[in-house]
């Protein structure tokens, strides 16, 4: 399908999930190199981890804004509010909408359903209903979707690397399901209302000031405190792990390219609707990865050199929800928008170990 320039300055930008990991990241890239316009940042600013990171990327935001020539809006609320999702798009009529907002974490789905489905399916349907009304009484409306998957959705999929062209009809964890299921949505959406949306497939986001519950972040923490970290599956596991700067980069590209709308033979629209995949596309064995953490935290003086890392380790069985490997075939995404993935495990943890340092110590 053919992409349509979607020009990003002096446009209003809507960014929920935002000031979330992914999203703190794209806003930051926003508000530096946008000429003019608007962005809006939306987030409840939930306690799922200690709201004080949250906090903390605000404030990097709202530094950046200060030097910006771009306008930057912060309103705490939540996607599943839609009486506020729909005050926001009625005041300021976003151009392009990026649905960051989730709640997220296989294992934490496990044993609290009930947010997921208000977050992720609730409030992605409050954002599909606002952009289908976007477009109400001849306005231009929202020219692009661009929203937040999960590489979950492939499952226990054995065939390797995972292409967008897999069958995703079997998820191993509710919060997969809950992502498969914005696919679905958004499809439909576009196909009904022709509303140009874009998912996009992550593949285990890290970095500095990253989600807690995430293996790098909460390992250096357990180390840091002198308790044992738990390596699953025996550490038989291969991620595909991929920088927050590359996924931001991948955000981007995507966010300035919509698919075109376009007829059918039947005289319907054809659904404006991509999926595509954002991951390095070199899986790392877990044990390297955690061998480089270990470097990584020893040479940013997190940790001393002489930490006892065999003691402080446990090999342990998979958990529920889990899946041994993770791997994105990113050629469609290049292929469209002449972008991959690259920053390795060394520039990233390196990157993380000193942050932490920073932040930290």
């Amino acid at each position: 399908m053919g992409k349509k320039h979607v020009d990003l300055n002096n446009k209003t930008i809507l960014v929920t999930g935002s000031p979330g990991f992914i999203g703190a990241n794209l806003v930051l890239r926003l508000l530096r190199e946008m000429t003019g316009g608007t962005v809006v940042s939306l987030d409840n600013m939930n306690d799922y981890y200690d709201p004080k990171l949250k906090e903390y990327r605000l404030s990097l935001i709202e530094q950046a804004a200060a030097s910006s020539p771009v306008k930057h809006v912060f309103i705490r609320g939540s996607i599943a509010d839609k009486a506020l999702v729909n005050r926001v798009f009625a005041e300021y009529k976003p151009a392009v909408v990026v649905n960051l907002a989730a709640q997220a974490g296989v294992r934490y789905s496990i044993d609290h359903p009930d947010v997921y489905i208000e977050s992720n399916l609730i409030g992605f349907y409050n954002i599909l209903e606002a952009c289908r009304h976007s477009y109400d009484g001849g306005e231009t409306g929202v020219e692009h979707l661009v929203y937040a998957s999960s590489s979950s959705v492939y499952g226990g999929n054995k065939k390797v690397p995972f292409s967008v062209e897999d069958k995703v009809d079997n998820p191993v964890s509710l919060y997969a399901a809950t992502k498969k299921s914005n696919e679905l949505l958004a499809h439909s959406y576009a196909k009904l209302y022709n509303i140009p949306s874009t998912g996009l497939r992550f593949f285990t986001v890290y970095g500095p000031a990253g989600r807690p519950d995430m293996f790098y972040y909460s390992a250096t923490q357990k180390l840091v405190k002198g308790e044992t970290i738990s390596i699953f599956n025996y550490g038989n596991c291969k991620r595909d792990f991929t920088y927050v700067d590359d996924i931001v980069e991948g955000v981007l590209r995507v966010m300035g390219g919509a698919p075109e709308k376009a007829v059918g033979e039947d005289g319907l629209p054809l659904p404006p609707y991509a999926v595509y995949n954002i991951g390095g596309g070199t899986p790392e064995n877990l044990l390297d990865y955690i061998s480089t953490l270990q470097e990584e935290l020893v040479r940013a003086g997190v940790l001393p050199a002489d930490y006892d890392f065999e003691a402080h380790k446990k090999l342990v069985p998979m958990q529920p929800g889990d899946v041994p490997v993770t791997y994105a075939d990113s050629a469609a995404l290049e292929a469209d928008y002449g972008f991959r993935p690259a920053i390795g495990i060394h520039e990233g943890l390196r990157k993380f170990a000193e942050w932490y340092k920073q932040y930290y110590v």
